[in-house]
């Protein structure tokens, strides 16, 4: 039975209710010194994402690996940088601390002065792409694999993939059912992980569901390949498997924040040198698709 928007805020809730109670109870050894989750003491943060954004079905679910110190853990919004949450999603919400806070990563919420890179780049990219948040989310939704933030006596952040085996078996048994749950809700077509890692949970949560499931890079600043350009890379990553088709609006908006163009009845985006960027993409899909043929990913 198809969920109305009510309904699917509701179930994401539920969905966290379970995934709180059932990862408050867990423990980590060393070199894990404290551990965070927003979806207890920034709840309310995260609530009004999926409140605003979350009530419809999606195309595609993003999907992240965990909370970093300075997004989501500061927020509670997925790649939460405190800047894109309040100016571009409207977003802002009361903060409480966690139980045993870091001495050197303080919680200050909204009034965080320090920016996440990660959230920079993937919300900075939505807004120049479609302009608005209610255009992005339409299509999209952005959620994390594991609410946890895991760190050391240092202030290193550890992520949950360098923990030991049994804590990870335990742990990922949780946020795969979590996932799997989610996705049910939300109903999309494709699930993308935002990296490595979360196309593998992504892969082994989902299994048996036929759920489309692919990659794109992940925005951290400690990944070259994000550093050399990451919304040009993202768009011809989602190009390769035909989703977010380019429109003339968004296009236009897209490709004009870069220099370009948009020339002729059908909004094709044209370079100074009067390449055609969709026709760049298309080629890039087709290409993907030959490649996969030969077993190259």
């Amino acid at each position: 039975m198809a969920l109305s928007g009510g309904g699917r805020v509701a179930g994401i809730a539920a969905v966290t209710d379970n995934l709180v109670a059932r990862t408050r109870r867990m423990t980590f050894s060393a070199p894990v010194t404290h551990t965070y989750n927003p979806l207890v003491y920034a709840r309310s943060g995260y609530d009004r994402y999926v409140a605003r954004f979350g009530g419809t079905a999606k195309q595609v679910i993003l999907v992240g690996m965990n909370p970093g110190p300075f997004g989501m853990a500061q927020t509670g919004v997925p790649f939460g940088d405190v800047e894109m949450v309040k100016g571009w999603m409207g977003i802002t919400a009361a903060v409480a601390q966690p139980a045993s806070p870091h001495p050197k990563r303080p919680i200050s919420g909204f009034s965080c002065t320090r920016g996440e890179v990660s959230g920079r780049r993937l919300w900075g990219w939505a807004k120049q792409r479609y302009g608005n948040p209610g255009a992005f989310f339409k299509q999209f939704f952005v959620l994390n694999y594991c609410p946890m933030v895991f760190m050391e006596a240092s202030g290193r952040n550890r992520t949950p993939d360098k923990l030991p085996a049994v804590e990870k078996k335990r742990l990922f048994q949780i946020c795969d059912q979590a996932l799997r749950k989610s996705i049910e809700i939300l109903k999309p077509q494709w699930v993308v992980g935002i990296g490595g890692f979360a196309e593998k949970r992504a892969q082994d949560a989902l299994n048996g569901m036929g759920m489309k499931i692919g990659r794109i890079t992940h925005p951290s600043p400690a990944n070259p390949k994000a550093n050399r350009g990451w919304a040009p890379l993202v768009e011809s990553e989602l190009a390769a498997m035909e989703i977010g088709e380019l429109n003339s609006s968004a296009a236009g908006r897209w490709f004009a924040g870069r220099g370009l163009e948009t020339a002729g009845p059908s909004g094709n985006a044209m370079g100074p040198d009067g390449t055609d960027r969709h026709q760049l993409f298309h080629i890039a899909a087709v290409a993907r698709r030959a490649y996969r043929g030969f077993g190259v990913r």
